[in-house]
């Protein structure tokens, strides 16, 4: 069977992501709303692995897409946090295919609108059949500094690894990455309080696609009477399945550090990003003064 044109499928994600939403109370994690999505929708493992060209995951793109085009449509608060919300109007609103489809497009023609006040340029035909949002998004600071982590020589990126571990409040972190050791790269030891502390190993994977099980069983079995905790840090994704194996009742946790988390840790400790303040016009501000 022909997969469907790249770009309406980030449309089929408009409605399960309010249905998600409001089965998880009203709000959520990028995370957790993705997999709630997933789940609602019956995604297959398949398409749940899938990587875009840059190594991110297709499906996690094609949600927050939607969660984009539904903040703008005002079903979604817009949050400085990190979590993701439905607004009143929201938590009312089930959202067909063509529903999904009609927002799209009345966004495009506001944003064609408001170009065509800047410019007297014509504006650019396709409204209807819209690039993959997958493939034409600019690339950003993320994944330019995914990119320049990948770049680096594997002992580059343990050391990266270990500082960013000693930001984030280990202490005694040491990279003891040798061959024989099961993947265990490093080691290190947070203290949670005065009372409480706990050894950690951690793992270094400069993946572009996506860690599976079987990564996550045999660290595990590395770490057994060696550690409290385990922590596996990628520049790709986790499997599903991985997911599943690092949370397994009755089994040492495993903290999976994907890409984006990565990301998000260098940008909450500032480290290796210069962070800079912009402004965008509110034009609706303004609307009222105009009467």
């Amino acid at each position: 069977m022909p997969r469907k044109k790249e770009g309406t499928q980030f449309l089929h994600r408009f409605g399960p992501l309010l249905d998600a939403l409001r089965a998880l109370g009203g709000s959520a994690t990028p995370d957790e709303a993705a997999e709630k999505v997933a789940e609602l929708s019956g995604v297959s493992e398949e398409e749940l692995n899938e990587t875009l060209p840059s190594g991110g995951p297709r499906f996690k793109n094609q949600v927050a897409w939607a969660r984009f085009y539904l903040t703008r449509e005002g079903l979604l608060d817009s949050s400085k946090r990190g979590v993701w919300s439905l607004a009143d109007k929201g938590f009312k609103t089930h959202l067909t295919y063509d529903d999904a489809r009609a927002i799209f497009k009345r966004q495009v023609q506001a944003d064609t609108a408001k170009r065509q006040k800047k410019s007297a340029a014509a504006a650019p035909d396709g409204a209807d059949s819209p690039e993959d949002p997958d493939i034409s998004a600019p690339v950003g600071y993320r994944q330019r500094l995914l990119d320049v982590i990948m770049a680096l020589p594997f002992a580059g990126f343990e050391r990266l690894s270990q500082r960013l571990l000693r930001e984030a409040g280990f202490q005694q972190v040491s990279v003891t990455g040798r061959s024989g050791d099961s993947g265990i790269d490093g080691e290190g030891i947070l203290e949670v309080n005065p009372f409480v502390t706990f050894k950690g190993l951690f793992q270094c994977k400069r993946y572009r696609g996506s860690v599976g099980a079987p990564v996550i069983r045999d660290f595990r079995g590395a770490m057994l009477g060696r550690a409290d905790k385990g922590i596996i840090l990628t520049t790709g994704t986790f499997t599903q399945d991985a997911k599943r194996e690092a949370r397994r009742d009755g089994a040492p946790p495993v903290e999976l550090v994907d890409g984006m988390k990565l990301v998000e840790m260098f940008e909450k400790l500032e480290l290796g990003l210069v962070p800079r303040t912009t402004f965008d016009l509110d034009e609706k501000f303004f609307e009222e003064f105009n009467g």
